[in-house]
C-alpha cells in the first residue's frame, strides 16, 4: 500500500532550525539538499527566472495534469525536488546578485555546483563570502574539484563514471563496457556532501567558524572504489567485466532458473557446504577446487558451471523459499515495478504520495530510507514548481516594500 503522507503529524527534524540556500542544478548537490530538507532543513531553490534548473526538463516522462497533458515537471526533476521552496533570482545582474547575499546572511548553508571560480565575478565565491559570513558553511560541488589541471572543466556523472574506472568494469565479460543506469555518483556525492555538511555543522556550532566544503564528482568515484580499488593496489591487477559475479566470493552471482533470474549467495565456506547439502551434491564441497573460498575464487567458472546446472532444476519460487529456510542468499531479480509491489517494501514505506500544485492528484515519490526513532524525516512539500515561493520568502527574509518587488519583476531580477 502506498504510503500518503499528505496528513501526517510531522514531528519536527533534527535539523529544524538549519537554513539552506541552495544554488544548484542537475543532480548531486540537489540530491544532498532534498535529503536535508527531509531531516527539517528549510531549503530556499534559487532558480532562473523563465526556464529554472536544466532538469526540470529533462523528459519524457513528465508529470500530468490532470487532463492528462505534460507539465513542465520531469520526473527526473521531482525525484530530487521535495522539501524546497523555489524562488527566481537573477543573480546576473547587481541586484540580483544583492538579494542572495541578503539572503546568504539569514542562512546557515550555501550549497552551490558551478564551475570553479564562476561565481567570483558575482561576489558569491567562498573567499567573498567569508569575508562577510564568516559562520557560513559553503558547500562546493563541481566535476573535479576546486584543485588540479582538470578544475576548471564542467563535469557531469558519466564523465565520473568513466574516469573513475567504474565503467570499465560493469558489463558482461567479452563485451563493450556499459553505465550504471543511476546517475549513481551525482548520488554517492550528494551524500558525501550531507555528511560533510552535518559535520561542518556541528564544526560551526562548536566553534562558530564556518567553512568551505570542496567535493568533486570524480574523487567521490575513486571514494567509492573500495574493494575493487584496493585490490588493485594490492595485487596490481585490473578489475575486468564479470556481469553479476563478486571478484572475491564464488558462488555469488546471478544464475538462471528455469523459470527467471534468481541471485544465489554462499559468501563463507560453511554456507557453501550447506548449499552442496541441500542439493544433494555433497562432493562439490570435498573437491580440493572447490573446499574454499580461495578456491573457488581463482576456479569460479568450474564453481559456476556446477551451480548453474543445479539452479536450472527448479524455479525461481522453489529457491528463493528454500534457501531462506537454510538462512542462504538467494533473491529473485525484480524489474522497478516489480520492486515496488514487493510486500518488504511495501512494509517499509518506501513509496510515498505528495499534493502537488500542478494536479489534485497525489504524486507517487520514493521514501527517504532514513528510519530515526526520535526524529523521523518528514515530507512537507512537494517539488515546488518554478518561483512558487518567490513572493513568500521575500517577505519572510527580506524586508522590501511591495514597489520594489514589483520593479525587480519587472525588471527580470525576480
Amino acid at each position: 500500500m502506498t504510503d500518503t503522507v499528505s496528513n501526517r503529524d510531522h514531528v519536527p527534524g533534527p535539523l529544524a532550525g538549519v537554513k539552506v540556500l541552495d544554488l544548484s542544478r542537475i543532480l548531486a548537490a540537489p540530491s544532498c539538499t532534498q535529503i536535508l530538507g527531509d531531516l527539517g532543513a528549510d531549503v530556499i531553490k534559487v532558480e532562473r527566472p523563465g526556464s529554472g534548473d536544466d532538469i526540470r526538463t529533462w523528459g519524457p516522462p513528465f508529470l500530468k495534469d490532470d487532463d492528462g497533458n505534460d507539465t513542465t515537471e520531469s520526473g527526473y526533476y521531482l525525484s530530487t525536488g521535495r522539501n524546497k521552496r523555489s524562488i527566481c533570482i537573477d543573480f546576473s545582474q547587481p541586484e540580483g546578485a544583492e538579494l542572495l547575499l541578503q539572503l546568504m546572511g539569514e542562512c546557515d548553508v550555501f550549497v552551490e555546483n558551478y564551475k570553479v571560480g564562476g561565481l567570483a565575478k558575482y561576489g558569491l565565491d567562498y573567499d567573498s563570502i567569508k569575508q562577510r559570513y564568516p559562520g557560513m558553511i559553503y558547500c562546493s560541488v563541481t566535476g573535479y574539484g576546486q584543485t588540479g589541471p582538470y578544475a576548471p572543466r564542467p563535469g557531469y556523472d558519466m564523465v565520473a563514471q568513466c574516469l573513475g574506472g567504474l565503467i570499465s568494469m560493469v558489463g558482461e565479460e567479452g563485451r563493450p563496457p556499459s553505465k550504471v543506469p543511476i546517475a549513481i555518483d551525482d548520488i554517492m556525492t550528494g551524500m558525501y556532501a550531507c555528511v560533510g555538511i552535518l559535520a561542518a555543522l556541528r564544526h560551526r556550532d562548536q566553534t562558530g567558524v564556518g567553512q568551505q566544503i570542496d567535493l568533486a564528482l570524480l574523487d567521490v568515484q575513486l571514494a567509492w572504489l573500495y574493494n575493487q580499488g584496493v585490490n588493485h593496489f594490492i595485487d596490481g591487477q585490473i578489475p575486468k567485466r564479470m556481469g553479476s559475479a563478486h571478484p572475491n566470493i564464488a558462488p555469488y552471482q546471478i544464475y538462471e532458473s528455469q523459470d527467471g533470474y534468481v541471485l544465489l549467495g554462499a559468501v563463507n565456506d560453511t554456507q557453501f557446504r550447506k548449499f552442496c547439502a541441500f542439493a544433494g551434491r555433497e562432493d562439490l564441497a570435498e573437491r580440493s577446487d572447490f573446499k574454499t573460498n580461495r578456491d573457488r575464487v581463482n576456479n569460479r567458472h568450474l564453481v559456476n558451471h556446477e551451480v548453474s546446472k543445479i539452479i536450472a532444476t527448479q524455479s525461481v519460487e522453489y529457491w528463493v523459499a528454500e534457501m531462506s529456510k537454510i538462512k542462504l542468499t538467494c533473491s529473485k531479480v525484480n524489474n522497478v515495478a516489480e520492486a515496488f509491489e514487493d510486500p518488504q517494501v511495501i512494509a517499509r514505506e518506501m513509496k510515498i504520495q505528495m499534493k502537488h500544485p500542478m494536479t489534485e492528484k497525489p504524486v507517487d515519490l520514493i521514501a527517504s530510507p532514513l528510519k530515526l526513532s526520535e526524529t523521523p524525516v518528514s515530507y512537507r512539500q512537494a517539488p515546488p514548481t518554478l518561483g512558487e515561493h518567490t513572493d513568500q520568502v521575500i517577505a519572510e527574509y527580506l524586508v522590501l516594500s511591495q514597489e520594489r518587488i514589483k520593479e525587480l519583476k519587472t525588471a527580470g531580477v525576480l
